[in-house]
């Protein structure tokens, strides 16, 4: 049987958290719930000593300078002090739905599919959220990926380098991986990121490790969406959202640029990366650099970035 360790990070969840730990508590799978709070600024931390002191299975960790370090340095640490041999995550503010674990328990059978994703759906639970949800991603009811993959396949479509579509993101609610794998190619999520730190981890976590779909059809966990969702406010191309994709390209590009991987990928994330450089520059020079880019690098115009240069 699978042993699975939650990690719920936590940070002003006090609303929802209690519902995404009752989620998870109840699997047989689950062989801890870590809730890793983040400095919290409403009654988080209390209903976390609450949880942790009902249940031997949820266990509670503050950083050491019980400091607020964003979500990514607080997953990090829950990868630290996990002791399952297999890692899921969850949102304080989602929860899962009870076929969490049906595809795991077949799939890692074969021992060499280091995890697991899924689709998850979304819970309006404001209608000022909903409205800002709806604006940037229409009404989509779930994330999940297009067809079934595995292995090398999952890296290239989410790099958009398959013939069809297969969708650039999978969230981290619906993965489940070996622990033994992360520590093996050791993956962390990248502290410097504010937002986009589950988008990077997952395509580092693609190339190095052999991922497979699981139940793609049909959501195991809920998303859910409020006034307070970071990733919904950001309007697409504003100079806003230019910069933190620029932060989040450029820390691929960084990481491609570290590891022997075949040139086609390193140029793809290249690419993305220059041409949110590029939106970062103003007036003339940004029309000169795009000039001197395109004479360089022609696919750059291919991206389907291509047309942030112009706003």
């Amino acid at each position: 049987m699978l042993d699975i360790s939650v990690i719920i990070p936590v940070y002003n969840a006090g609303r929802f958290l209690e519902k995404a730990v009752q989620s998870a508590v109840h699997f047989e799978e689950v062989k801890e719930i870590i809730l890793v709070e983040d400095k919290s600024t409403d009654n988080s931390l209390e209903i976390c000593k609450k949880l942790a002191d009902g249940n031997s299975k949820i266990k509670l960790f503050q950083h050491p300078d019980q400091e607020n370090h964003g979500a990514g340095a607080t997953r990090n640490l829950g990868i630290e002090k996990a002791t399952g041999s297999f890692i899921t995550f969850l949102d304080a503010d989602d929860y899962y739905l009870p076929n969490r674990f049906n595809a795991e328990k077949e799939i890692f059978e074969d021992p060499k599919i280091d995890g697991v994703f899924s689709a998850i759906g979304v819970e309006y639970l404001t209608e000022k959220g909903k409205q800002e949800y709806l604006t940037k991603f229409k009404d989509s009811p779930l994330t999940t990926v297009n067809y079934p993959a595995e292995g090398e396949e999952v890296f290239r479509g989410l790099l958009s380098l398959t013939p069809k579509t297969f969708g650039t993101f999978f969230h981290l609610n619906a993965l489940t991986v070996r622990k033994s794998a992360i520590d093996k190619h050791n993956l962390r999520f990248n502290v410097n990121l504010r937002v986009h730190q589950d988008s990077d981890f997952n395509i580092k976590l693609a190339y190095h490790c052999y991922l497979k779909s699981g139940i793609i059809d049909q959501p195991v966990a809920i998303r859910g969406i409020h006034d307070d969702n970071r990733i919904t406010k950001i309007v697409q191309y504003s100079p806003q959202y230019n910069q933190r994709q620029y932060i989040y390209w450029k820390s691929l590009y960084d990481w491609a640029s570290s590891q022997n991987i075949p040139e086609e990928y390193k140029k793809r994330v290249y690419l993305s990366y220059k041409s949110f450089d590029l939106s970062q520059k103003k007036g003339l020079i940004k029309y000169l650099n795009i000039i001197v880019e395109g004479l360089k690098n022609p696919d750059i115009l291919k991206t389907k970035y291509r047309f942030n240069y112009y706003r």
